[in-house]
């Protein structure tokens, strides 16, 4: 029949290889990921007597789609946002309701953090 030679030994399988593989992947993933603190956005919601507190002329701000800013129905720009509101309103905590139509988030929250950032507090935000 047939001669074969002597059976080698098996081999182990090195283990060098497969650790430097799994640290490619873990400095992989550690550069792929997003570092950083994500911002978070404090806001109060108006619960339903809300409406109750309601004085002077309406405060209506919509947002809608592509950063569009209007203030009861008056297209306004962001950076006069808080000045165009400032005749309608007695004191910084009357309530300005914000609306977003078409508007997305982060148009949203840019009109958030200027009104904020004007000293307004009270914001009410409706569907």
């Amino acid at each position: 029949m047939f001669a074969f030679g002597q059976p080698r030994p098996r081999r182990r399988p090195a283990l060098t290889p497969m650790i430097d593989v799994v640290f490619l992947l873990l400095v992989f993933f550690m550069l792929a990921s997003r570092f950083g603190v994500e911002r978070t956005l404090d806001l109060t919601l108006g619960g339903g007597t809300a409406g109750a507190d309601w004085s002077g002329p309406p405060r209506l701000v919509d947002v809608g789609d592509g950063g569009m800013v209007s203030l009861n129905g008056q297209t306004v720009a962001l950076s006069d946002l808080a000045g165009a509101l400032q005749p309608l309103m007695e004191q910084p905590s009357d309530p300005v309701v914000l609306r977003p139509k078409e508007g997305d988030l982060s148009a949203l929250t840019q009109v958030i953090e200027a009104l904020r950032g004007a000293g307004l507090s009270n914001l009410v935000l409706v569907p």
